[in-house]
């Protein structure tokens, strides 16, 4: 009866989400050219969490595994990416560009303790403008997923970029990431340690456009 009411409840705030519309901008922007990150760099691995059923919302909320970015941040993962592969790492990518509407149920589904893990729809996130990624590290040798000092969608305070827990070697490979993520135009989230914002995010309108209308 309580997986009813819980699987009820979802739906009924995706039917609000997807009838939902986003905020209005005035201004102007740069043109969305959203690409498809593994068209530039197959080497980075995708591991699209929102559309599987292991994430913080418990159930799928993509119908495509894909991730997509304005052309100059996915450009710019590239050159990260290449930067890492002597290190013996490559990028693990969970999500990138993100519906409107995606957002506005992250929102609506999220307590009110947690609400700092997720954007403010009123606001619009990062991600909507295609100007934000989530990401790990993966091992070159064996193409596992590194470990951090939180996993990705936790929300507590190991996944702080400056938590001071966790082992020496987790806190090095998050600060690596870190390291290389700033050097090529991206802040990491003061939350969340996997998210990272690309310089000149603002330049970019807010999009609800779905993984099946990018070409």
């Amino acid at each position: 009866m309580l997986h009813t009411v819980k699987a009820y409840y979802f739906f009924a705030l995706l039917f609000i989400s997807c009838a939902a519309k986003p905020p209005r901008e005035t201004g102007n922007f740069k043109p969305t050219d959203l690409v498809e990150i593994i068209t530039l760099d197959s080497t980075i691995k995708l591991d699209i969490r929102y559309a599987t059923s292991n994430n913080f919302v418990g159930r799928p909320v993509y119908q495509e595994a894909r991730a997509f970015l304005q052309r100059p941040a996915a450009e710019a993962l590239v050159k990260i990416n290449a930067s890492l592969r002597p290190l013996g790492y490559g990028l693990l990518v969970f999500d990138g560009y993100r519906p409107w509407s995606v957002t506005k149920l992250f929102w609506d589904i999220t307590t009110e303790e947690n609400k700092k893990f997720v954007a403010d729809p009123k606001k619009g996130s990062r991600h909507n403008r295609g100007c934000a990624v989530d990401l790990s590290l993966y091992e070159l040798s064996t193409g596992k997923e590194v470990t951090m000092t939180g996993i990705y969608d936790e929300m507590s305070e190991r996944s702080f970029p400056d938590y001071k827990g966790g082992t020496a070697q987790q806190r090095k490979l998050r600060d690596l990431l870190r390291e290389k993520m700033e050097l090529n135009g991206f802040t990491v989230y003061p939350y969340e340690w996997w998210h990272y914002d690309f310089n000149g995010w603002q330049q970019y309108r807010i999009s609800n456009i779905q993984f099946s209308e990018i070409r």
